[in-house]
């Protein structure tokens, strides 16, 4: 059975990152843009990240410009307003794509596990997969979903 652990991805600095890296933790996987409504959500991100990293927890950025085109800068530039703006620590990865032909096989993997109500396609910036620590994907949420909606979820799967 394929799980998260089987991708490999690039991080913002062109290193491929081998996922199986995160095996045993709980992961939250998201889509993540600069520009955009939901951009806010990156504080709610790190204090998740903060406050359950040392029981398990890692939070997985990709940048997307898919959307709206609400993520145009380049990888250091993206690292650069995450870290400065919101003061991000968990990893975030090279700028991707979530749909279509070019989707990062990531990606495609967690629609298949949790293709959620639009027949597997991302809705927006800030889509968020719950993985447990086995890597298998357990749940799919809106971008709409606040990171503090998503708490009791994290706790329940670190216990």
């Amino acid at each position: 059975m394929t799980t998260v652990y089987d991708f490999t991805c690039q991080t913002a600095a062109g290193q491929e990152r081998p996922l199986d890296e995160f095996k045993g933790k709980v992961l939250l996987i998201v889509n993540t843009a600069s520009k955009c409504g939901f951009t806010p959500q990156f504080a709610g991100l790190e204090k998740l990240y903060e406050t359950y990293r040392d029981q398990g927890l890692e939070i997985l950025g990709f940048p997307c410009n898919q959307f709206g085109k609400q993520d145009p800068g380049s990888n250091d530039e993206i690292q650069e307003f995450c870290q400065l703006n919101y003061g991000v620590s968990f990893p975030m990865f090279g700028k991707i794509e979530v749909n279509g032909a070019g989707a990062d096989p990531l990606y495609k993997h967690l629609k298949d596990e949790a293709p959620g109500f639009l027949g597997g396609r991302i809705k927006w910036n800030f889509t968020k997969f719950l993985v447990d620590s086995s890597g298998k994907v357990v749940k799919r949420y809106a971008p709409t979903a606040k990171p503090e909606d998503i708490e009791k979820d994290v706790k329940a799967l670190l216990a």
